[in-house]
């Protein structure tokens, strides 16, 4: 597949920085909503910001984690077999891969921020109702539901990179994974104190409240400036950057904030325009195998701490004369986590930031395909050497460092992609490549809670070859976006004017 040399990519950037800083044929000045974001800088508003819209990883690590706390103790009160649970799963991440592309379609459409705030309201909503699911068939409906409001947080990152001013995307992005791994320890921690004395169904209602909170606040984060302009609202946008600009404490550019051609809005078969065909399918690709190894990591951690830390290899078989079933004769059928399990859980979820430092340097310094092909290679290397454990506490080791790696691959391909779509399709690549990512989250479970059961190092083989896949395909990224300015629309090679001009594709 033929792609522009990288001078080419260069060359246009260039010119279209030349064409942006022109003046008028009036006399006057103009600027670009990029040259504002960069003259404003860095300041309390995007301190502000990223605590705001960074506190959206805390819901939803806790809405995601949730199902691999609560498993042990639905599997016991309904009974369930390991498919049935692993079913529990998969649904939820099916209905974050169908609202996925449905919201990031509305998010480009009608604005980044009320499809936020929607799909906040919607997850909440469907959460409370699912502790008072009466039987397993309702729990996973209600459960898809969550998953489909779960999926609009995204807006909440995109809101975040269009924002930032470029050389602080790659710092302050992977940060927020500080918030995930919040929301993931105190659901841990809720569980360890809830689980055992009021039950699941009061941790799902507890783990609805940082999202309901989280609505009341978003009124002080607007929406996109660059979202306005590229929509025509020139009076909105330049107002936010305004307000920006009075909170940083510094002043505006000069001139006037140039309004661009309006274009229609994004569109699937922006995609796969020529320009960006091959760097969507090699993103969908390393999405897909990112997160089936992340929740894969996630559910044979749960899996592996019930099986081994909670029953053990010698513990009684419960016997229970009205069922004969393979899965009610099991010594783990009604065991629960107890607080060791909890514990090593925990251990596990801190490693999401361990490799933060050294991610953010790799991102900066080495660009964010090396940097996300390097530790996709290290994740299926960890995979296997999970099989030779010695240990319970060398388990948590080889967990701790999984947990670490793929962390990091989130992060880098989640700023790889917000930077690498222009911003009239920037939702919708985002909601399509989420929609990829959740299906490698809807296999994963079959692999970490059925597979796993059956063969251990047959599961761990397919993680491993997974990863390695998606190594390559980072590798081997046509763009690289380090330094790189976010772009307004679709430009091509020996045209790069259009991009103002007429802001449509060439044909």
């Amino acid at each position: 597949m033929a792609t522009a040399p990288k001078e080419a990519e260069n060359t246009i950037g260039l010119e279209e920085i030349r064409m942006e800083r022109q003046e008028s044929p009036k006399g006057h000045k103009m600027f670009t909503v990029e040259e504002a974001v960069e003259a404003i800088g860095f300041g309390r508003f995007h301190i502000l910001l990223f605590l705001i819209m960074g506190s959206t990883g805390v819901a939803e690590a806790m809405e995601i984690m949730l199902i691999a706390v609560v498993s042990p103790l639905i599997r016991c009160e309904w009974q369930l077999q390991d498919w049935q649970v692993a079913l529990v799963t998969t649904m939820v991440f099916f209905g974050y891969m169908v609202f996925s592309i449905v919201l990031g379609l509305l998010a480009d459409r009608y604005g980044r921020w009320k499809i936020l705030l929607l799909s906040f309201l919607w997850g909440a909503y469907f959460s409370l109702l699912t502790s008072f699911a009466p039987s397993y068939i309702w729990f996973v409906f209600l459960r898809a539901m969550v998953g489909g409001g779960v999926s609009g947080h995204a807006q909440g990152l995109i809101i975040k990179t269009e924002f930032l001013p470029t050389k602080y995307r790659g710092y302050m992005l992977p940060l927020s994974q500080v918030f995930w791994l919040a929301g993931s320890m105190l659901i841990i921690g809720l569980a360890s104190v809830v689980n055992p004395t009021i039950g699941w169904r009061w941790l799902i209602r507890i783990a609805s409240i940082p999202g309901i909170l989280l609505i009341l606040v978003f009124k002080f984060i607007p929406e996109s400036a660059r979202y306005n302009i590229s929509m025509g609202n020139v009076a909105a946008a330049l107002a936010t950057l305004q307000r920006i600009a009075k909170m940083n404490g510094v002043a505006m550019p000069e001139g006037v904030l140039r309004e661009p051609a309006k274009e229609r809005r994004g569109r699937f078969k922006d995609l796969i325009h020529p320009k960006y065909l091959r760097t969507t399918l090699q993103i969908w690709i390393i999405w897909l195998g990112i997160a089936f190894a992340y929740y894969g990591v996630i559910l044979a951690s749960a899996e592996l701490l019930e099986r081994d830390l909670v029953c053990g290899s010698s513990a009684p078989p419960v016997q229970d004369s009205g069922d004969d079933s393979e899965e009610s004769r099991s010594p783990c059928h009604c065991c629960l986590f107890g607080p060791t399990a909890y514990q090593t859980m925990i251990i596990s979820a801190v490693g999401e930031i361990a490799l933060n430092p050294l991610n953010i340097v790799g991102i900066n310094f080495l660009g964010r395909r090396l940097s996300l092909s390097i530790t996709m290679g290290c994740t299926a290397l960890f995979f296997l050497l999970l099989n030779s454990y010695p240990s319970s506490a060398g388990m948590t080791g080889f967990l701790f460092m999984l947990r670490a790696l793929v962390s990091a691959n989130f992060n880098t391909i989640y700023i790889y992609t917000a930077e690498v779509y222009p911003t009239t399709m920037r939702a919708l690549g985002m909601g399509t490549s989420g929609s990829l990512c959740r299906v490698g989250a809807m296999v994963a479970p079959f692999i970490s809670q059925v597979l796993m059961n059956a063969s251990f190092l047959g599961a761990l083989c397919l993680f491993s070859s997974v990863c390695a896949v998606c190594a390559i395909s980072a590798f081997t990224l046509p763009i690289e976006t380090k330094g790189r300015a976010l772009q307004v629309c679709i430009t091509t090679t020996g045209a790069p004017a259009k991009c103002y001009s007429k802001c449509s594709l060439e044909t």
